[in-house]
Parts: structure tokens; sequence; C-alpha cells
């Protein structure tokens, strides 16, 4: 039996429900309409979702994996960011000139994203972050808001990668 995902159980529920809804509809060609444009809208907030996650993959990567900070903070922050991020000031500049020196300092720092999950205009993300080969790294979770294709907004959560773990599963 083939494994169902998340996104295709949500498709298959969205494009079920129109049936169910115009079966019991007193105007079947009103309903099977407004059907067809709720079907068509949940179709494409799913497509909006994929859309931001590839904004905010490509930019992660961008930063965080080939240090052009500037260039992809160009591209893909917003007018307005709002950074949750306490050590980090608000900004698309303070962003640049936080993370330009901290890649200068540590030139071996690299974050690699393990997962990738959109949902409406937020992007989540689990991330195995280093600053060079000798580090145990740290197990993040950044969470984007994504508004108009631009990045507007951060949150993340970090923890250690342990060196002795009270189980034998992964961070990631």
């Amino acid at each position: 039996m083939p494994k169902l995902t998340f996104k295709k159980c949500l498709i298959s529920g969205l494009l079920i429900l129109p049936v169910l809804m115009t079966a019991c509809s007193q105007n079947p060609q009103q309903s099977a309409t407004a059907v067809n444009n709720q079907t068509l809208n949940a179709i494409s907030m799913v497509q909006q979702a994929e859309q931001n996650k590839k904004i905010v993959t490509d930019f992660y990567e961008g930063v965080f994996l080939k240090h052009q900070v500037k260039a992809y903070a160009d591209r893909y922050i917003g007018e307005q960011y709002i950074q949750h991020n306490p050590h980090v000031p608000d900004g698309k500049v303070p962003f640049v000139n936080y993370f330009t020196q901290y890649f200068q300092e540590n030139k071996e720092a690299k974050s690699v994203i393990k997962r990738a999950v959109a949902e409406g205009d937020l992007v989540f993300l689990h991330v195995h972050s280093t600053e060079n080969a000798q580090d145990r790294g740290v197990a993040v979770v950044d969470i984007f808001r994504v508004e108009n294709g631009k990045i507007v907004e951060h949150w993340d959560v970090q923890q250690d990668v342990p060196e002795p773990s009270a189980n034998t599963n992964t961070m990631f």
C-alpha cells in the first residue's frame, strides 16, 4: 500500500469535501462553482507554501552554507524584518552585519538543513549547525514567516548536540 503523506491526505480531503458539500446543497450549480473555487484556493495555498519553502531553503543555503550573506539577504529579506533571536537585531542590515562578522570569525561554519516543512506563510527548518569539523554542533529549529515572496520574520530554538545521550536516538 502506498505511503500517504500529510500533503497527499490534505489535498485528497480538500478534493473530497467539495463533493460532499455539493451533494447536500440546495442549488447544485452555485454550490459546484463555490466548491470549485474553494478547491482551487486550497490547492493554491499548498502551492504557495511550497514556494515559500523554496524561498527559505534557497536563502538558508546561500547564507549558512555559501556564506553569501548580503547577496541572499538582499534577494530574500523584506524591507521590514522582525528577528526573535535575542542575539540579532531587527532589520536586514543588522542581519547582514551580524552574520558577515560571524562568518569572518568562523570560516568553516555551516548549517545543513535536515528537514523543511511549510504551512501557509510559515516555513520550519530542522538544521544541524557546526562551527568547524570538530564541533558536535547544535540542533536548530528555525521558523520563518514569508510575505509576498520575502522573509519578514524569524524565530529559532537551539539545543547543543550532546556527547552522551540517555537513548540511542540522534538529534536528526
